[in-house]
Formats: C-alpha cells, sequence, structure tokens
C-alpha cells in the first residue's frame, strides 16, 4: 500500500541492500518534497563486529549510501543524517527514527521500503510514531515488485511469502 505524495519534514529511507530505496529518496529530495533526508543503518554482520571491536571498524552499506548520495545524485552533505546505532529490523528502525521526529519537531515523513514491505513499514511506523505523524508511504518507483500479480514469477512469489509472517507478527505486536 503506497500512500500519495506530498511535501514532508524530512523523507526516511529504510535500511537494507536495496540501492532503489535511497534512490528514490534523492530523486524525492531533489523534487522537492523535502528538505531533509535520514538514512536508516542496518545492522552490522558479525564479521563487521568483531573487526570494530579489534579495534578496525569499516564504513557500513549506510556510509557508502551517503557519500553516493552526496557525489553522484547531489544531494548536499548537510541534508543528510544518518539514525544512530544499529537497527535489525523495521519496528526497531521506527523506533529509532522517533527521537529525531521529537527534537525536530516533525509532524511528516516519507518512509522509503521496497513495495513488498510497504503495508507492514507503514503500520510499523505508525505504530511507533502516533497519530500525531503523517506518514506517507512509498516504494521506490524502480521496484519491479506488483502486488497484483505477485503469483506470476517466481521471485515475487518469494518476496510475497517471505513478507507475509512478518506483517502477521506486526499485527501481533512484534516490536523488534
Amino acid at each position: 500500500r503506497e500512500d500519495p505524495l506530498d511535501h514532508v519534514d524530512a523523507i526516511y529511507v529504510l535500511g537494507g541492500p536495496w540501492a532503489l530505496r535511497w534512490l528514490e529518496g534523492a530523486d524525492l529530495f531533489r523534487e522537492g518534497y523535502a528538505a531533509r533526508i535520514v538514512l536508516s543503518p542496518a545492522s552490522r554482520d558479525p564479521g563487521e563486529q568483531v573487526l570494530k571491536a579489534r579495534g578496525t571498524p569499516i564504513p557500513r552499506p549506510v556510509d557508502f549510501q551517503r557519500q553516493i548520495m552526496i557525489e553522484r545524485a547531489h544531494v548536499p552533505a548537510d541534508a543528510i543524517e544518518i539514525v544512530p546505532g544499529d537497527v535489525d529490523n523495521t519496528a526497531q528502525e521506527a523506533a529509532a527514527i522517533a527521537p529525531l521526529v521529537t527534537a525536530n519537531h516533525w509532524r511528516s515523513l516519507i518512509v522509503i521500503t521496497d513495495r513488498s514491505s510497504t503495508r507492514r513499514a507503514g503500520y510499523a511506523m505508525r505504530r511507533a510514531l502516533g497519530p500525531d505523524v503523517r506518514i506517507i508511504m512509498r516504494a521506490s518507483r524502480y521496484d519491479g515488485y506488483q502486488p497484483g500479480s505477485w503469483w506470476s514469477t517466481r521471485a515475487t512469489f518469494r518476496l510475497t511469502f517471505y513478507e507475509l509472517p512478518k506483517l502477521l507478527a506486526y499485527w501481533a505486536g512484534l516490536r523488534g
């Protein structure tokens, strides 16, 4: 489920390996929908955590995303913020943005995820941020997933059945 676009206080790009997400965030920023982009970090994999503990931190994927947005998508560095810490799932991403929303007095967000996840991510965001923050859920315009024909390819069939249990878990109260 996607919501109609409107101007908002910030664009929140959910984490994950999908260039589609941050590319959409950069496009919406350049189209004037918000003056801020907030990137969600993914959790560090076990190898990254070991290297960090040994004093050899390596850049996270979100650091590369930010750099590419600045250098190639022409988003000003001061317009991009990375949520502090690590998050492991969408419910944690929703909780992680809440302090920024409060501190900046934001009343509206565009939240970008992949098309198969918009319903669940929207549910998590609205639950965490409450009714006073307007959430506009968007998938990337470059995302080829079509919910109306989810059964037509093996890849979309898998995506749908990967997403369904997570949606049920969120409805049952999963919070991260």
